[in-house]
């Protein structure tokens, strides 16, 4: 993998460590359902899964 492509992974890191910082996840703790599920429990979930979509797509594209 390439040096731009590993920077990408540097930066999916970071922006996963800013998205399940503590002050940033509370804001999403409230007592409101979406689909029956909390909303504090959608956001982790969705947060995490597109960050492994994003890392998954960037090592599949540009693995050489």
């Amino acid at each position: 993998m390439k040096k731009r492509h590993q920077h990408k992974m540097i930066i999916i890191s970071i922006i996963l460590l800013m998205g399940f910082n503590l002050p940033i996840v509370l804001l999403f703790d409230s007592s409101q359902n979406l689909w029956g599920f909390p909303i504090i429990y959608i956001y982790l979930f969705s947060i995490s899964t597109i960050s492994t979509l994003f890392s998954f797509l960037i090592v599949k594209i540009y693995n050489e």
